[in-house]
């Protein structure tokens, strides 16, 4: 069941409403009904997955309580961490591995890949009960008697799939409580709910249409369409994800309860640090927490911390997906942050040269879309060709761009409508289309932007009467009219 689905706009009809006319007490009963309907509507079968993690990590926990020291508590964790990890691996990773050892070996390993479907969010639910497990260990947290609350932490429909990966010390004491109806929390969700709609099915799934056919055909087009499509996809890729949590956070702040931020406008970062402390935040805080930290973090020697941070985004690029080409981008993004360390004596010194911020940001921005073209790419040879297309860019390629630009102050609408052909290659899009992308890659930028810096003292989409209507409402008529309504899945439904 997609955020963008009419089986999910009938789904919030019934639970929302419903939520607040029950008693406070029977509330969480009623979420973790809609929540495991919700996850069993796409294969039932991998309920049974969530719940073998469920009942392994509530069971650790509580044993874990039980025990006074750390080294009675060790083999409760190392099992939680076997349980979890091993779902992971044979789920994710197994045919990776086999197809890998296979590639190596030169087809003479012969080993056949498993029939096995991987489980929407996987990936998301298994992180999130192992924080659990792991603070249980640390003595962070008390563990949950109440088998029911604790199944709701780990299948709270708002986030189930996607994140944000949140924390039990935070989210749990809020499925407990009580919440009042209120009328600031439903209207400031639902704009929240509206915003991250609109941001998927008429930003994201529009640059889709663009992307999808370039990447699929890459060697058909010159290395200006090719940066122009992995352009899109830095856009297309962050409303997509940032659409869904801006949605999750949305239904859970309806029903009372508080998600962590996920996103803070990363494409304005000035360097890979900055944009790892806005990008897919609850993700980043955790490998800070439960893998960074452990490592040693920075408390090392320098060679071994830099080893920690190149460690921990080849895990991060692992835990992307199973394939080489979200290794090498995990593993871009470590040597990203080694050579920043090493050069952090000489950004001191211009860090306070106000103009050269948006320099950094551009430098920045154009480190995070070579990652982007590994992350797109459907293999590793491909992201190769892609990148070497897109360093060779010739001056006629530049005009070629340039006139098509200078199209978009035809007076003409019906040349608006007319395939563009350049050097002769037919692309697959009309200009009206490819200014339609262009101008909402731009809005969206700009819009957010605005927000963060709360420019003039405002906020976007104020609950004032009058100002929210017009707001929600253009809107509502945008995602109506531009929207794209094939039941998209959002990109990280498949980590």
């Amino acid at each position: 069941m997609l955020f963008n689905s009419i089986e999910f706009l009938l789904f919030s009809l019934i639970v929302l409403p419903t939520y607040f006319l029950l008693p406070t007490r029977s509330r969480w009963i009623l979420l973790l009904i809609a929540s495991i309907f919700f996850y069993g509507f796409w294969k039932v079968e991998y309920l049974g997955l969530i719940f073998v993690s469920a009942i392994t990590d509530f069971f650790c926990a509580r044993k874990m309580a039980e025990s006074h020291t750390k080294q009675a508590r060790k083999p409760y964790l190392w099992l939680s961490l076997i349980v979890n990890l091993g779902l992971l691996a044979v789920f994710k990773y197994s045919n990776f591995f086999l197809d890998s050892v296979n590639q190596i070996s030169g087809g003479h390993a012969g080993f056949n890949g498993l029939d096995l479907i991987l489980p929407m969010g996987i990936s998301f639910y298994t992180f999130q009960t192992l924080a659990y497990t792991i603070d249980v260990y640390r003595g962070q947290i008390v563990p949950e008697k109440n088998f029911g609350i604790f199944s709701l932490y780990v299948t709270f429909f708002p986030q189930l799939v996607a994140g944000p990966i949140e924390r039990a010390s935070a989210l749990m004491p809020q499925l407990k409580a009580g919440h009042r109806f209120s009328i600031e929390r439903v209207v400031y969700g639902f704009r929240l709910v509206i915003w991250g709609l609109f941001k998927k099915v008429v930003i994201a799934d529009r640059l889709a249409t663009f992307v999808d056919p370039i990447y699929a055909e890459s060697g058909a087009y010159n290395g200006m369409i090719l940066l122009t499509a992995t352009f899109f996809f830095a856009i297309q890729i962050y409303c997509d994800f940032s659409g869904y949590s801006d949605m999750a956070i949305g239904l859970a702040r309806i029903l009372g309860v508080d998600l962590m931020r996920n996103f803070r406008t990363p494409y304005f970062s000035v360097s890979i640090g900055d944009f790892w402390s806005r990008w897919h935040i609850s993700l980043s805080t955790w490998f800070r927490d439960y893998v960074y930290i452990p490592l040693g973090g920075n408390r090392v020697s320098r060679f071994r911390w830099n080893l920690n941070i190149f460690i921990v985004f080849l895990v991060s690029g692992l835990w992307h997906g199973a394939n080489w080409t979200y290794v090498i981008w995990g593993a871009l993004h470590g040597i990203y942050l080694f050579l920043e360390n090493c050069l952090r004596p000489l950004f001191s010194r211009f860090s306070a040269v106000t103009i050269l911020r948006p320099a950094r940001t551009v430098i920045c921005f154009g480190l995070v879309l070579i990652g982007w073209v590994f992350f797109r790419a459907s293999d590793v040879n491909s992201a190769i060709f892609i990148l070497n297309d897109i360093s060779s860019i010739s001056l006629a390629e530049l005009k070629d761009m340039g006139w098509i630009f200078k199209q978009f102050g035809s007076i003409e609408l019906s040349n608006f409508q007319e395939p563009v052909n350049v050097q002769g290659l037919r692309l697959p899009f009309n200009l009206g289309q490819f200014a339609i992308a262009v101008f909402l890659s731009i809005f969206i930028i700009t819009v957010e932007q605005f927000y963060e810096m709360n420019v003039l003292g405002v906020k976007a989409f104020s609950i004032k009467v009058i100002p929210y209507t017009i707001c929600v409402s253009v809107l509502l008529v945008t995602v109506v009219l531009l929207g794209y309504f094939d039941s998209n899945e959002f990109i990280y439904f498949q980590f």
